[in-house]
């Protein structure tokens, strides 16, 4: 299956999010078609939108989810928007490889 919220460039791949924050429930939550056509993983997290608290969470889940450090994983677009895109740095490849397997 072929995972368009993941788009590898040279320095690891970027990532499209679309969050839900104060979920009951944390984890991935299926894909998001966005109205332009792309796709995007849904990620629910319990923190609040408050005070960059949601993005922080995401960003602890995102490392946890494919095991590398927190310091490897910006958001570099969407701070107060549900849809965010973080950029992964690392082997482009493996981070591929795994960001694949744990969105299936």
């Amino acid at each position: 299956m072929a995972c368009n919220f993941i788009i590898p460039v040279p320095e690891g791949i970027k990532l499209l999010i679309r969050l839900t924050p104060k979920a009951k429930r944390e984890g991935f939550d299926g894909i998001y078609a966005d109205p332009e056509g792309g796709e995007r993983a849904k990620i629910a997290v319990n923190a609040p939108p408050v005070d960059g608290k949601a993005n922080e969470a995401l960003i602890k889940y995102v490392a946890k989810a494919l095991r590398i450090a927190k310091s490897s994983v910006t958001l570099i677009s969407g701070a107060t928007d549900r849809n965010k895109t973080l950029m992964i740095a690392g082997d482009t490849a493996l981070l591929t490889q795994k960001t694949t397997e744990f969105f299936q």
